[in-house]
């Protein structure tokens, strides 16, 4: 059962955290409700322990979106992937934010915490919380992603 369009899950390691907690603040500014699955510090830690549980309740349809970060956004990005029902995907600019909403009908962004200006992504947040998948053609694609061969 999905906890509700407003509720935004978010997670890093070390190297996002600083991103986290300035993303956390904006969206609780804009009436968002932020489930904080960690880390909680800039003590170094290892980003599946925080990912794989956000994934999960993607996955599982607990949350619609979802945005993790680490360092380069990479690992992130490849642990949130290894759920079927995930489609994450890695931004560094507004143009793909909204691009793999539209095409890849992403439902976590992840984010590079330590190459991308705060600023920048929380304009990448807000574009992929707010642009709808553009269907057609894209649907044949998005749906052979998870199909196992």
């Amino acid at each position: 059962m999905s906890e509700g369009k407003n509720i935004i899950p978010i997670a890093s390691d070390h190297g996002g955290f600083l991103m986290k907690q300035f993303l956390i603040k904006k969206l609780e500014e804009s009436g968002y409700t932020v489930k904080d699955f960690g880390t909680y510090s800039e003590e170094s830690v290892d980003y599946p322990d925080f990912i794989h549980p956000l994934a999960k309740a993607v996955n599982d349809g607990v949350y619609e979106r979802g945005i993790i970060m680490c360092g380069s956004g990479n690992g992130a990005q490849i642990t949130a992937n290894k759920y079927l029902h995930v489609r994450a995907g890695l931004c560094w600019n507004r143009e793909q934010a909204k691009l793999t909403r539209q095409h890849n009908d992403a439902n976590i962004i992840s984010l590079p915490g330590r190459f991308v200006p705060f600023d920048e992504a929380w304009e990448m947040v807000k574009i992929f919380l707010n642009t709808p998948f553009e269907g057609g053609r894209h649907v044949r694609r998005v749906e052979k992603i998870s199909k196992l061969l």
